[in-house]
């Protein structure tokens, strides 16, 4: 039996977990609500307050699937009670963002400004210019916008200039000029 399937899920802070029809489910919680299909190669018990994730079969596919299924639910009961957060740092040399109306404009260095728009789902706020904060209860959501974002710029490996992640550490090289002259 897999490792995940021995530990139960228990819904704390006042979310609860209905299991409607044969492999769905909802989370609802004081953020928000949040739905989720799952695999029929596995089957979603509750015993009290404690919720199983059991697999029907012993093939590979359906012991992944048991562990993907009770992370998902761990992580749809964590985001309707407490939310995920990713933060982003600009730097470079006239780099920033800001939020205007229902969009994250970004000056990365373009001939014109870079425009994300945010959806309902998440919420993005920009402190001090360069830190984007991408907030929201679906973590998946959460890490996508995070990413799409970075994309637009990426850290530049030789001056280090772009969209990083909070505490990532950009490994810069040398430029031409330390090589040397080789004679």
């Amino acid at each position: 039996m897999s490792r995940m399937g021995k530990v139960p899920i228990i819904p704390t802070d006042g979310a609860t977990v209905t299991l409607s029809a044969a492999n769905s489910l909802n989370v609802k919680g004081p953020k928000g609500e949040l739905s989720l299909n799952f695999s029929p190669l596995v089957k979603i018990r509750q015993e009290n307050e404690k919720f199983w994730v059991d697999r029907l079969a012993e093939s590979r596919r359906a012991k992944a699937q048991q562990g993907l299924v009770h992370r998902l639910l761990s992580n749809m009961i964590a985001g309707v009670t407490k939310g995920f957060k990713k933060e982003l740092e600009i730097v470079g040399v006239g780099y920033r963002a800001a939020v205007e109306d229902k969009e994250l404009v970004m000056t990365l260095g373009y001939s014109q400004p870079v425009r994300y728009p945010i959806s309902p789902d998440i919420k993005i706020s920009v402190d001090k210019n360069t830190i984007i904060t991408v907030e929201g209860i679906d973590k998946q959501r959460v890490g996508q916008v995070a990413a799409e974002i970075r994309a637009w710029r990426k850290p530049d490996t030789y001056k280090g200039k772009g969209i990083r992640y909070v505490g990532e550490y950009v490994r810069t090289k040398p430029g031409k000029a330390a090589v040397g002259t080789g004679f």
